[in-house]
């Protein structure tokens, strides 16, 4: 009988510290030291492969989720503006994507995200990962790494924003 005790009370004990360690949360000193540890969970694509998918006319969605103050001051030829805080909501609404012009992406799709120098889109593509989308990239280097590799394939629309005048850019990663 002593046994039984013995044993049931090491087998609570330790169903209580397997359980605790379920529970940890990660903590980081900062964004940065994040978006290093979620990077392995990611797939990346350097801008060189980027356009030559683009060249080739291989078939995806390429999600810019800068700010749209950044966005329409420089981005790439046929990429979709969602900002970060909106990108799970929008992706995969189809009211977005019809008033975009576009159909609403079917399941299986590839997503290449961007932002400006690759921090913001890292932890997009790990949000919509955790919310079914499987086959997502993102840019090493952002639309910054972009512009120094190909500085004359963009667009920009400044009359979006009423104009021409350079607006603070928002978040830095």
């Amino acid at each position: 009988m002593k046994i039984i005790k013995s044993i049931l009370g090491i087998s609570a004990v330790l169903l209580i510290l397997m359980v605790m360690s379920c529970n940890k949360s990660e903590s980081y000193t900062d964004v940065h030291a994040k978006i290093k540890a979620v990077s392995s969970q990611v797939e990346f694509i350097s801008v060189e492969e980027l356009n030559a998918k683009i060249d080739s006319g291989d078939f995806f969605n390429l999600i810019d989720v800068r700010e749209p103050n950044e966005f329409y001051h420089g981005y790439i030829p046929g990429s979709i503006n969602i900002p970060r805080g909106f990108l799970e909501f929008k992706i995969a609404s189809e009211d977005f994507w019809m008033n975009e012009g576009l159909y609403l992406p079917e399941e299986g799709e590839e997503y290449i995200l961007i932002c400006k120098k690759g921090g913001r889109s890292t932890l997009a593509a790990l949000a919509i990962q955790s919310i079914g989308f499987d086959k997502v990239k993102v840019v090493t280097g952002g639309w910054k790494q972009w512009e120094l590799t190909y500085p004359e394939i963009y667009e920009k629309d400044l009359d979006a924003l009423g104009g021409h005048e350079e607006v603070e850019e928002s978040g830095g990663c």
